[in-house]
């Protein structure tokens, strides 16, 4: 087992996310954080000098994740297949399944959370949710573009829009699974995503 810390922070960093998509940022205390984990105020210190160093750790944990994920499933769809319309359909679909794979409501986006409260912040903390959302978009419009040029779509694109529309519909999805209490949602509204992009880029 590390003895370095490393631990005890990832504790930290798990119940403030788990609280904040709850919560909200604001209706977080540093005390929820204690009281969730059994960690000292002491030891909370040694790892965050405040309350603001701790949301630029949560957010740039979050984009490394979900980078991560991102790059996973591109680099399995891309291995599954040689046809990049084929690999751009699995890739949604890969999230599609791990949507379909939820037993409750999905708790959200940290991102979204942070954004609700943007006064809370500073700009350190925006630009790592700017820079995380600016790179899917790259990685997704990369890819629509690829597309592109082997199956041309049926009507004019705008690239960037479309893989946007990625995270849009994730977002949306999030909202309603949440509000409507059904984890089905969020993978529903990936297919109807999926199926646009098999429409628009032909057989």
């Amino acid at each position: 087992m590390p003895r370095d810390g490393s631990v005890t922070r990832t504790r930290l960093l798990d119940a403030a996310e788990a609280l904040v998509l709850t919560r909200g940022f604001a209706a977080t205390s540093i005390d929820n954080i204690l009281e969730r984990t059994g960690v000292t105020k002491e030891a909370f210190f040694h790892h965050f000098a405040s309350k603001a160093e701790l949301a630029l750790a949560l957010v740039r944990r979050y984009a490394e994740l979900e980078q991560q994920q991102l790059d996973a499933n591109l680099a399995r769809a891309e291995r599954l297949s040689r046809d990049p319309r084929q690999q751009l359909l699995l890739l949604v679909g890969l999230f599609e399944e791990a949507a379909a794979g939820l037993a409750g409501p999905t708790p959200g986006c940290l991102f979204a959370s942070f954004c609700y409260e943007t006064q809370l912040f500073d700009e350190s903390t925006h630009g790592v949710i700017r820079d995380a959302m600016l790179l899917w978009r790259q990685r997704i419009e990369t890819k629509l573009r690829e597309v592109a040029a082997v199956h041309p779509p049926r009507i004019p694109v705008d690239f960037a829009s479309l893989a946007d529309g990625m995270t849009a519909c994730f977002e949306g999805a999030y909202v309603l699974s949440r509000t409507l209490k059904d984890p089905k949602l969020v993978g529903e509204q990936l297919r109807h995503y999926r199926n646009y992009l098999e429409l628009l880029f032909g057989g």
